[in-house]
């Protein structure tokens, strides 16, 4: 097989595993990563930082080391230089834009298959990649024949809340910040930066409660942190309600017996219907463990969905030890917001005369993840058909590839329960889709399979469908990626095992 240029965009997880199928298969990666180093998001942690995964299910699978939260770099590293990654990856470059040099887009209308026959380098095309030096700020052109972006969705554009004029942070005296500036700091650096100061942290997801239990422990009582928030959310205590793995009841192949999947026969559908009841019963066990785990009650925390609904949206963390023993003492302040403007002293809360004082507010908002990788298409077209309806999913088959878009697959937008394991299988099949073991179906076909997907992720994750998240199907997912590769989808040995056992990542260790 004739060897082939392919460009990686990001050299975090998902870029160094595509880095490493890729030259399994003999191609030619260049990974583009525009820091210093390699690791992506775990590159800048809080010093509070926890593994948001069961250890088992966040490791390679060829690879087997399952490290805390402040190992995981360490981890990453360890895995580049075994399999000698680094000498592929060129560091402080940053990709400007990528544009598609190949049939004229009048042309790609009248396309059945991907690229015109359903291959990865079948249209004749190439990508033209114009990156950055970040020391020298020379720019340099590249041609390859196939990209894959892994720029990921955590990092990068912070997802700043938007203010009418004048009700923005340009009129309050003291500081406003992204958590991911906080992120930057070095932890002695940032414990000095709060100490003092009256902060609020706006936002409830795992770097709210990480930067609040922060804050409590420089400042104390004296300089309570308010923790400002709009929805409830189900945050785990540990991994084991009432002595049961989570795993065990999300992670098995009977778990998605109760789930209505895309693409489910009959059979499937009268299961996943008759066993409803289980499925309500299962999530109802979970919060009930974490309600007498955690005082949400008495605080007014518990959230009005189930956690069903949680873990299909992939909005599950764990929450810091001691987090509400810090409520109890007052160190810590949790303040529901409907919505917020800043004044000149701190913070004005939608319906509330009383203003907020504040020294420091911290977004803890999250980030804009699509945009990352839709800005840099030079073509309109492209990401046009990357971005679909604001209120669906990236349009991307099996969560990779976007039927419109040739020669060009999407790595670690999508979440699960374990992003290192679900990106592992991606890149296989990408691996083997570039090597040829199969094509894809008609984009009709490909296009039928992602609203499929729609429908299922818009019914379980409601107003969180953006996120793509497959947590709750794990295995169905997967099943797929086997089937198109040739590979057994069955991973167990015996029937019992096959039905309760959970999935992880050593389970697909071989084909």
């Amino acid at each position: 097989m004739e060897t082939k240029k392919i460009a990686i965009v990001g050299a975090g997880i998902s870029g160094l595993l595509a880095c490493k199928y890729t030259l399994t298969k003999g191609h030619q990666p260049i990974v583009f990563e525009s820091q210093t180093g390699i690791g992506g998001v775990w590159t800048k942690t809080l010093e509070t930082t926890r593994l948001q995964t069961p250890k088992p299910a966040y490791q390679f699978s060829d690879f087997p080391i399952s490290p805390d939260a402040h190992q995981v770099l360490e981890y990453v590293k360890l895995y580049a230089r075994h399999f000698d990654l680094l000498k592929h990856i060129k560091f402080s470059t940053k990709v400007l834009s990528i544009g598609y040099d190949g049939p004229p887009a009048e042309a790609m209308p009248s396309w059945s298959m991907w690229g015109g026959d359903g291959g990865p380098f079948c249209s004749g095309g190439k990508w033209k990649i114009r990156v950055q030096d970040c020391l020298s700020l020379q720019t340099e052109i590249y041609e390859v024949d196939f990209v894959i972006l892994c720029v990921g969705r955590f990092s990068d554009i912070p997802n700043a809340p938007e203010f009418p004029p004048n009700r923005g942070p340009e009129v309050f005296h003291g500081k406003v910040i992204h958590s991911m500036d906080y992120a930057a700091m070095d932890y002695q650096a940032a414990k000095e930066f709060v100490r003092g100061k009256r902060v609020v942290v706006v936002g409830l997801q795992k770097s709210a409660l990480d930067i609040a239990m922060e804050c409590s422990t420089v400042n104390g009582v004296e300089r309570p942190c308010t923790v400002l928030y709009k929805t409830e959310h189900w945050n785990l205590p540990d991994y084991q309600p009432w002595g049961v793995p989570l795993a065990l009841l999300y992670l098995t192949r009977f778990s998605e017996l109760l789930v209505h999947k895309p693409g489910e026969g009959l059979l499937l559908s009268l299961l996943a219907t008759v066993l409803s009841p289980l499925r309500w019963a299962v999530s109802k066990f979970v919060e009930s463990d974490i309600k007498r785990k955690l005082p949400l009650k008495k605080f007014g925390m518990v959230p009005k969905h189930s956690f069903l609904q949680a873990i299909s949206s992939c909005l599950i963390s764990t929450v810091p030890k001691n987090f509400y023993d810090r409520v109890e003492e007052g160190s810590i302040i949790l303040k529901k917001a409907p919505g917020f403007e800043f004044c000149k002293n701190g913070i004005s809360i939608d319906g509330e005369v009383e203003l907020l004082d504040s020294d420091l507010v911290i977004l803890a908002t999250g980030y804009r993840g699509e945009k990352k990788f839709i800005e840099v298409f030079e073509s309109q077209l492209f990401r046009d058909s990357l971005s679909g309806p604001p209120n669906s999913i990236v349009p991307l088959y099996r969560e990779c590839i976007q039927p419109w878009i040739p020669q060009l697959a999407v790595i670690g937008f999508s979440e699960s329960i374990a992003n290192l394991y679900t990106s592992e299988i991606r890149c296989r099949w990408l691996a083997e889709l570039l090597a040829g073991t199969f094509k894809l179906p008609s984009i009709k076909k490909m296009e039928e399979d992602i609203e499929e997907w729609h429908k299922y992720i818009k019914r379980s994750s409601g107003q969180y469908c953006r996120r793509s998240c497959i947590a709750a199907l794990h295995i169905w997912y997967n099943d797929q990626l086997c089937k198109d590769m040739g590979w057994n989808p069955k991973r167990k040995k015996g029937f019992f095992a096959e039905l309760f056992e959970p999935y992880g990542p050593t389970d697909y260790v071989s084909p």
